[in-house]
């Protein structure tokens, strides 16, 4: 079976081969298959697909203590990019209706033609876990989230972060001086910071991202809540060609590679999204204009980051810090005591940096 379109989140070439499995298939006999290289494509009943797949999940190894947050978070990386690895290889087939190709198995059509748009082919395959995936996000799609500080509902999209957390939420909708600003945000996901400051006041938008899913709910979101007249994004990696009063930026948090698209969102690898905004901002302010920098110390608890890093790049670019506040994790694993990464987690806080030109 080599005619078909393969779908995957993390740029992984299309399997060679794909080895037809059924209801008759144990998660050890599953694993062994997968290890050796094997792509399974599943052709039984849905919810037995989904047991096979948690309990291949439970026979994974857990990450080895560690004596060091660093090593902590090292494990847990590669805990999890093992765990990629392996349950990618679960695979299900979709027909050119995108009709999921198992016995009693639910309608995913809608959800996949709103993520690649028509089939390609009568055939495609996708990872089990990643369908799954996409399954869950189309419930916040479906039904909106609730979001402190916005007015009316987020529709978030598959592959485009979610803020679930909320610190930096908070310390959008507690900046000061917002009312009639014009303003540039870089990495605007969903939109959430930027809808925000319009609700707040701001006199404009221009907002960038480099995922095309990004743009895309973005955009919708900003018609859904009647802030399209005000709001403009586009698709770029780039600073955009303007200035403004306020240029915000909540970038990834962890100077680590991304090994997806949806890693984009935490990962920032040698910190070139966050050097690329503190360096191009006194070109893109407008006079008396101010950045404004929400950052996690994460980094620095897990030992990715020098605490002095952000203060010397400030120092090297003639960049000064106005004023700070500060909102500690209330995210659920800075409270899971049995979470690898509780020690840095715990004592996480993410801090709003308001950024002037040294006088």
């Amino acid at each position: 079976m080599t005619d078909f379109t393969w779908r995957s989140e993390s740029d992984e070439p299309a399997p060679a081969s794909l080895a037809e499995v059924d209801d008759q298939l144990k998660a050890d006999e599953a694993l062994k298959r997968v290890r050796k290289g094997e792509f399974l494509k599943y052709g039984g009943t849905f919810q037995n697909a989904k047991q096979l797949l948690s309990a291949m999940s439970r026979r994974l190894p857990e990450p080895p203590p560690s004596k060091t947050p660093l090593d902590a978070f090292r494990a847990e990386r590669r805990a999890r990019h093992l765990e990629h690895q392996t349950l990618s290889r679960l695979v299900v087939g979709l027909d050119d209706q995108y009709r999921l190709q198992l016995h009693k198995a639910p309608d995913v059509s809608l959800i996949c033609r709103q993520l690649w748009g028509k089939a390609e082919s009568p055939l495609t395959v996708v990872p089990l876990k990643t369908l799954l995936g996409m399954q869950g996000a189309s419930e916040w799609r479906r039904k909106g989230m609730v979001v402190p500080g916005l007015e009316g509902k987020l529709i978030p999209h598959y592959g485009v972060y979610v803020p679930t957390r909320t610190e930096y939420v908070e310390l959008i909708r507690t900046l000061p001086d917002v009312e009639g600003r014009s303003v540039i945000e870089l990495g605007t996901g969903t939109g959430i910071l930027s809808f925000i400051l319009l609700q707040r006041g701001a006199r404009s938008v221009l907002a960038t991202d480099l995922d095309p899913r990004a743009v895309i709910c973005a955009r919708e979101n900003s018609q859904q809540l009647s802030l399209a007249e005000r709001f403009t994004v586009i698709e770029s990696v780039a600073w955009p060609e303007a200035t403004a009063d306020l240029i915000v930026c909540n970038p990834p948090w962890l100077p680590e590679p991304a090994k997806n698209r949806i890693d984009r969102a935490v990962f920032d690898e040698n910190h070139q999204f966050l050097l690329a905004f503190l360096e191009g901002l006194e070109a893109h302010l407008t006079p008396g204009g101010r950045g404004v920098l929400i950052l996690s110390n994460l980094a620095v608890l897990l030992g990715l980051r020098p605490e002095a890093w952000l203060q010397s790049q400030l120092d090297r670019l003639s960049l000064e810090i106005e004023s700070t506040a500060q909102v500690a994790a209330t995210h659920g694993k800075a409270r899971d005591v049995d979470d690898p990464l509780h020690a840095a987690r715990s004592k996480e806080v993410t801090t709003r940096f308001v950024l002037k030109r040294k006088a």
